[in-house]
C-alpha cells in the first residue's frame, strides 16, 4: 500500500520567531524546522545563554531576552511559536501584534477556564492562532487517516490508545509538582487525537491516579468517551511500569467493519530516546483468513510531527490550505473534554449498594 504520510509544506514559508528555548524546542521544534527548511529568525528566552547555544547550533541570527524584545524586532510577516508552559501563554499572547499568526504550545492553558481566556485573547487581537497538538501529524497517524479516509477499514467502531511504560517525569522539572499532570500534559494528546477522528463526544468518564510511592499528582489514567452504544473509544495510560521493556506497550488501534490498524508509538518506549515505530494494518477479504501487513514509515513523531503543525498554520496563512485543523476554536473543544475528565474523576463512579441491607 502506498501512503502519503508527510505533511504538505507551504509555498513560501515566512520567518519564525520562537518564544521559549526549553527542552521541547531543542528536541523537536528546531530539528523539525531545520529538516523542513523553515527559517527561524529569532529565539527568545529569559535564560539568554541557553537560547544563545541553540541559536549557534541552528544558525539563528537573533537572540532576545524577552518576548517584548523579540516582538519589537520581528519582521512584519513573522509567525510566532510560543513554546511556553501553559500559564505563561496568556501574558505573551497579549504582547503579539494584532493579526499575527501564532502556534501555541499545548495544552491551551491548565484548565478550561484558562483555555477560554486564551481563546478570547486570540479573538480580540484577531490572531490566526493554532495549538501545537502535533500528534495529529505523527507519520503513523497521518498514514492511518489516509487509510480510513479511503474507506479501507469501513466504519470505525473501536479506537484505543494504550500506554504501559516508564516515563522519566524528572526530565520535566517544571511539571513535577503540577496538580493536573497526566491528563493535561500527556493524555491531552490522545483526547485531541480521538476527537480529530471521531468528533467531540457526548461526555467522558475518567479516573486518574497517582503512584503510592511518588509525590507527583497523577501517572495513570483510564478515560472512556461516550459516542453512543456502538462506538467504543478509550485511553489507558500507565507511566509507572518499571519492570523492564519486555511487557511495555505504546500503541494506537483503530478497528472498523472492514479492517483494523495498529500503530506503535516507539517514542514513548525508552523516552526520550525512543524505539522504532511500527505501522500495521489488516484488511478483511471474503473467504480469506485475516492477515496483518506492515508498512514501513521513514519518519517519526519527534521531530517530524512538529513540521506538520507549523506547516499547517503557514499554509492557512498563505491561502494554500482552506482549513486550520488545530485552530484555537477546535482546541477549545479538546480542552472542554479534558476538563470533563477531571470533573468525572472528582465525582467518582456510581456507588454500589450495601448488600447487607437488602
Amino acid at each position: 500500500m502506498k501512503l502519503n504520510y508527510k505533511p504538505p509544506l507551504p509555498d513560501g514559508p515566512p520567518p519564525i520567531v520562537i518564544i521559549g528555548a526549553g527542552g521541547i524546542v531543542k528536541d523537536a521544534h528546531l530539528p523539525a524546522y531545520s529538516k523542513a527548511g523553515f527559517e527561524v529568525y529569532g529565539l527568545a528566552d529569559i535564560a539568554v545563554d541557553k537560547a544563545q547555544k541553540l541559536a549557534e547550533k541552528y544558525d539563528i541570527p537573533h537572540v532576545f531576552s524577552s518576548a517584548a524584545e523579540a516582538v519589537a524586532a520581528a519582521p512584519s510577516n513573522a509567525v510566532y511559536d510560543l513554546a511556553l508552559v501553559a500559564d505563561q501563554s496568556r501574558k505573551v499572547l497579549k504582547q503579539l501584534p494584532d493579526g499575527a499568526p501564532v502556534l501555541i504550545q499545548k495544552p491551551m492553558g491548565d484548565s478550561y477556564n484558562e483555555a477560554k481566556e486564551i481563546h478570547q485573547i486570540c479573538k480580540s487581537k484577531n490572531l490566526t492562532a493554532a495549538v501545537n497538538f502535533q500528534l495529529r501529524y505523527a507519520p503513523f497517524v497521518s498514514a492511518a487517516r489516509q487509510v480510513i479516509d479511503q474507506g479501507l477499514i469501513g466504519e470505525i467502531y473501536d479506537m484505543e490508545v494504550r500506554l504501559t511504560t516508564h516515563t522519566p517525569w524528572e526530565i520535566f522539572p517544571s511539571l513535577m509538582d503540577h496538580p493536573r499532570l497526566e491528563i493535561m500534559y500527556h493524555s491531552i494528546h490522545y483526547i485531541d487525537l480521538i476527537r480529530s477522528f471521531l468528533g467531540t463526544p457526548k461526555g467522558v468518564m475518567a479516573k486518574t491516579l497517582r503512584h503510592p510511592a511518588k509525590e507527583i499528582s497523577s501517572t495513570r489514567t483510564t478515560l472512556l468517551f461516550d459516542y453512543g452504544d456502538t462506538l467504543h473509544a478509550v485511553i489507558n495510560t500507565n507511566h509507572d511500569h518499571e519492570f523492564g521493556p519486555e511487557n511495555q506497550e505504546s500503541f494506537i488501534k483503530w478497528e472498523g467493519t472492514k479492517g483494523a490498524i495498529k500503530a506503535k508509538m516507539g517514542l514513548l518506549l525508552d523516552y526520550p530516546k525512543g524505539k522504532p515505530d511500527k505501522f500495521e494494518y489488516c484488511l478483511l477479504e471474503e473467504d480469506k483468513e485475516p492477515r496483518w501487513q506492515t508498512q514501513k514509515l521513514d519518519t517519526s513523531w519527534f521531530p517530524d510531527a512538529f513540521i506538520g503543525t507549523m506547516a499547517s498554520l503557514m499554509r492557512f496563512v498563505e491561502g494554500s490550505s482552506p482549513t486550520l485543523p488545530t485552530c484555537v476554536d477546535d482546541a477549545l473543544e479538546t480542552m472542554a473534554a479534558a476538563e470533563s475528565a477531571y470533573i468525572s474523576n472528582n465525582r467518582g463512579g456510581a456507588w454500589i449498594e450495601d448488600r447487607s441491607k437488602i
